[in-house]
């Protein structure tokens, strides 16, 4: 197999051999609909990964956005097959630490590695398809961030957390919600056209801000949200940790935005002074 060719099935190998150990402590040796949520969401994102190596081939992307790429499905691996899953049902801080990794980490750098040239190579007019409704959402950044706000509070409310855990297929449900509204939020703000950057700096503010507010809610509430079964010192480790570190990525991505928007701020008022000098 050509060099050039081999790095894009080496991450494929090492996710089917690395997590072996880990599949005894997964979903998929838990009960029976524990297993075959676990097999469908498996299923999902080999197929993802086939699809985009099997377009990488006739449309190769760059380095950096293929390591981006494979750095994103072996975190999606870890996150909904490995280990952190069977921790997250039983520590409210560790099923935090799963969300923020579908929130700040994983769908952003699957926004990152500009996965769709190479997915729509592979898929055609079937990924246009689907791809395309949810990219003309995107053209509103507050309302993919409203849409996200909706959907983080809805599951971290004590009804619908609870059925998360309780059920695999709600607890499936769940996290595709957070990768979809997070996915086109990273969208907006990390490819945001000159129209749309006010805007999305003003959705990553928002979204800075509400998540913000449930880490505090979380961390000083006086008793525990989501059963006695999960202490009060688990579920404050929790809210700091959506409250503080999850912080982090927007803060960044505001300052980076910001500091776009203020450069083509300049670039306008030099062309207009330009202009009526002219």
């Amino acid at each position: 197999m050509p060099l050039r060719r081999r790095h894009l099935y080496l991450p494929c190998a090492a996710a089917i051999v690395a997590p072996s150990p880990a599949l005894a402590h997964s979903p998929l040796a838990g009960d029976t609909d524990s297993q075959l949520a676990a097999g469908v969401s498996a299923l999902v994102l080999a197929t993802l990964w086939l699809l985009y190596l099997s377009g990488a081939f006739r449309q190769p992307p760059r380095k950096v956005r293929l390591a981006g790429f494979h750095a994103a499905m072996l975190l999606s691996l870890l996150a909904v097959l490995g280990p952190l899953d069977t921790l997250a049902q039983d520590s409210t801080a560790w099923h935090m630490v799963q969300h923020m990794l579908f929130l700040v980490v994983i769908a952003p750098l699957w926004v990152l590695s500009r996965p769709l040239p190479q997915l729509a190579a592979a898929g055609g007019r079937l990924i246009a398809r689907m791809a395309g409704p949810l990219l003309r959402c995107a053209r509103h950044p507050m309302l993919i961030a409203y849409i996200h706000a909706f959907v983080i509070w809805f599951w971290h409310t004590p009804h619908f957390y609870r059925l998360a855990l309780d059920d695999p297929w709600w607890h499936l449900t769940e996290h595709t919600l957070f990768l979809v509204t997070a996915g086109l939020l990273w969208w907006v703000v990390l490819h945001s056209s000159r129209r749309h950057m006010g805007w999305a700096l003003a959705a990553l503010l928002f979204t800075l801000m509400n998540t913000g507010f449930l880490g505090a809610v979380l961390t000083f509430a006086s008793s525990p949200l989501y059963g006695d079964a999960r202490g009060l010192e688990d579920q404050q480790l929790a809210g700091l940790i959506m409250w503080v570190p999850g912080a982090v990525p927007y803060l960044l991505a505001s300052a980076w935005v910001g500091y776009r928007w203020t450069k083509q701020m300049q670039r306008t008022v030099v062309a207009q002074a330009r202009h009526s000098e002219a």
